[in-house]
């Protein structure tokens, strides 16, 4: 089990425009051990949006390295790279992106069907998964007849029902209110303690607060990475 479940060295991105290749990441370097707990912040244009879709193997780099928990994911193939994206990554977002006509056990079941699971199988995982985000009463309930906080929970449930070692969530608390988001960070906290990897995206210095480190983007060079305040004044006192 590889120690950097991210490695980033020297990473460039470019895209072709009219008047020629616009430059949106700059020589990025970057490594998170398994069990950090990161937040990506920067103004809008930084490049930090660019450099999730990187990480989530949604994007590829114009130049560099990135090694995503032991596997150079330049040296890999489309199947490859989706097996290793599958297995190792779980993706939540802003929108929640839950199937409207689905039920909440369906809804995180749903990646457990690419991974040829039988619908025993996936129910079951999936049920664990709700009773974990404190949505067992709700198994078959639609998004629409629970809160934005409730499908949040959902969602992160059906990033974790491939049992990823990474979860990747943009914006999450976006979409929430201050309590709800409040909630859903706890939720984060408990299962960065599980020692489950969590890298976000955040505008919102409150919620990059709950992570262990900040990484800022500024012009597609990262321009600080430090503790968080919260972790650094524990980390001092221990």
């Amino acid at each position: 089990m590889a120690k950097n479940v991210i490695f980033i060295k020297d990473l460039y991105k470019h895209y072709e425009t009219a008047a020629g290749p616009f430059p949106v990441l700059k020589q990025v370097n970057l490594s998170i051990d398994s069990g950090d707990f990161v937040a990506i912040m920067g103004p809008s244009g930084s490049g930090k949006s660019t450099f999730m879709n990187i990480l989530g193997c949604l994007d590829k780099p114009s130049n560099g390295e990135y090694t995503l928990d032991g596997h150079k994911v330049s040296q890999l193939d489309d199947a490859a790279l989706a097996k290793v994206r599958n297995q190792t990554i779980g993706f939540v977002f802003q929108g929640f992106n839950l199937l409207a006509r689905s039920s909440l056990l369906d809804n995180v079941a749903l990646p457990l069907v690419y991974a040829g699971l039988d619908r025993a199988e996936r129910h079951a995982r999936a049920k664990i998964l709700l009773e974990k985000v404190g949505l067992g009463k709700y198994l078959n309930s639609r998004p629409n007849q629970i809160s934005g906080g409730q499908q949040q929970r959902v969602a992160i449930a059906r990033a974790l029902v491939n049992q990823p070692r990474l979860i990747l969530a943009d914006e999450p608390t976006g979409n929430l209110d201050s309590i709800t988001s409040e909630e859903i960070m706890g939720l984060f906290e408990e299962l960065n303690q599980d020692g489950i990897t969590i890298v976000l995206v955040t505008h919102e210095p409150d919620i990059a607060e709950h992570a262990r480190r900040q990484v800022r983007f500024l012009d597609g060079r990262i321009v600080e990475d430090s503790l968080s305040q919260n972790r650094k004044m524990i980390e001092e006192t221990v």
